[in-house]
């Protein structure tokens, strides 16, 4: 009787691991089928370069892809214009695939391995977020062709997520409640190594301070104008001095927005854009209004008046172990970057740029370990992954030792080193997903898993509050 049950049950594991392997091969083959596509899509992306809330080409390329392989698609999520939501399948487990496609401000936009400006723009694909949007919708096409050739149960979501960087979108949706009903949220980030371990982030909260003062001649009246400026300047003395009396995880910076245009002329108007980011929540609130009463002594001290605007902010990342490694085995099965012998001459010339690199040209072929990770970024997924288990990776787009928000980091974005890193995380995504549409208990685990994590008395509430989606933060 036992060797009978023994039998059986190696009979069922073996048929169970041939099916995962051939399901596998079967999502590789698909993924290679739709590679010029969308390989074309994240060029065409990066080319746009369209900065938060403003990514209507970008989104729309992206809707138009997904419509054309049968995904029915809803718009203006949250009153957001370039958010959206493309679904495919029945039933569950239901799987949101995250894909961002914002570029940063002020970033010279080539694909040069030299530093060089690009056509007249002002704005690039520093995050290499078209990569990100690009592969993620490219896996979610895979795992909607692979639900169809196997009859097999399940749904899949592209969440078209705008504005990550200093925008929040994925907040804004998540307030809205259109992750309520899903099981199981992948994503993934373009990155100079491959790693899928739990990593978590800073929390973020980010406000415009606006002084308002009385404009006078400089020179031929200067005690009768009340130097908005000034109370910027005096703000920004505080908050530095205040960094001696904070803990060493916080991470406060800011830019001046607005300070005047000419010397000769007193600025009646003056801003200034902070981020305040610490690892928990509670910290970032506590900091936060340390530096609005910051703002209130500096508008006291030069006679000027100060109002703030909260522009955004992000929970740190909830790490999910259950999902983790399963993504990190699916990663480790299918292997790093390989260049050819053009690529490698252009990663060595792009790292021979780098400031102090911690990678190597080659350290893209290799998997890191898995361990727990924290970074000193933020993103809005965040908020997502305290709502919905949440499982993401790092891929080698970026020639190894590049930073993010580098124009190295667009340079190896807009080249096939970073089309071959976007295929990989495409391959990683649809296999994950796979992996738990043919065990639905990993999804199970994972809500568990998260349930312990948040608590029992979380209640989930936005560290950006109530605020309408700031639809013009970047103009």
């Amino acid at each position: 009787m036992n060797k009978i049950f023994y039998y059986s049950s190696f009979i069922l594991a073996f048929a169970f691991l041939s099916l995962n392997t051939f399901a596998k091969e079967d999502v590789d083959k698909i993924i290679d089928k739709h590679q010029s596509k969308f390989e074309k899509t994240a060029l065409d992306i990066w080319d746009f370069a369209e900065l938060g809330y403003q990514e209507y080409k970008s989104s729309s390329l992206l809707k138009e892809q997904l419509e054309s392989e049968g995904f029915s698609i809803r718009s203006n999520i949250a009153d957001i214009p370039t958010a959206f939501i493309a679904e495919y399948g029945k039933g569950a487990p239901v799987i949101a695939i995250l894909g961002e496609f914002d570029a940063l401000p002020g970033i010279a936009q080539s694909d040069s391995p030299f530093k060089e400006s690009y056509k007249d723009n002002t704005a690039g694909h520093a995050c290499g977020h078209h990569m990100f949007g690009a592969g993620s919708a490219w896996a979610s096409v895979a795992i909607k062709e692979w639900l169809d050739i196997n009859n097999q149960s399940g749904t899949v979501r592209f969440y078209g997520t705008p504005a990550e960087e200093g925008g929040s979108g994925k907040v804004y949706m998540a307030r809205e409640g259109v992750f309520d009903d899903v099981d199981v949220v992948l994503h993934w980030h373009p990155g100079s190594v491959n790693h899928a371990s739990p990593r978590t982030s800073n929390a973020n909260k980010s406000a415009k301070f606006r002084f308002k003062g009385i404009s006078a001649h400089a020179a031929g009246a200067p005690d009768k104008g009340r130097s908005a400026l000034d109370g910027v300047e005096s703000m920004n003395m505080m908050v530095n001095l205040m960094r001696e009396h904070v803990p060493q995880e916080s991470r406060i910076h800011y830019v001046i927005t607005k300070g005047g245009l000419a010397p000769n002329v007193i600025p009646d108007e003056a801003e200034v854009y902070y981020y305040v980011r610490h690892p928990k929540e509670k910290f970032v609130e506590e900091l936060f209004n340390r530096v609005v009463k910051a703002a209130e002594g500096a508008a006291l001290g030069t006679d000027t008046q100060m109002s703030y605007e909260v522009m955004h902010g992000n929970y740190s990342l909830m790490p999910n172990d259950a999902l983790q490694k399963i993504m990190h085995k699916e990663l480790s099965d299918l292997g790093g970057i390989s260049y050819t012998k053009e690529e490698n001459e252009y990663a060595k010339q792009l790292h021979g740029t780098l400031l102090d690199p911690k990678s190597e040209v080659g350290d893209q072929e290799n998997i890191s370990p898995y361990r727990p990770r924290h970074g000193y970024g933020s993103t809005d997924v965040g908020d997502v992954s305290w709502l919905v288990p949440t499982a993401g990776a790092r891929i080698a787009t970026w020639v190894p030792g590049t930073p993010a928000h580098s124009w190295q980091a667009v340079a190896a974005g807009g080249t096939t080193i970073g089309l071959k890193g976007t295929k990989l995380a495409s391959q990683v995504l649809a296999r994950t997903a796979i992996a738990i549409y043919l065990d639905p208990s990993i999804a199970e685990d994972a809500k568990d898993e998260l349930k312990d994590r948040v608590g029992k008395n979380f209640i989930y509430f936005p560290l950006l509050g109530n605020r309408k989606p700031p639809l013009d933060y970047r103009n």
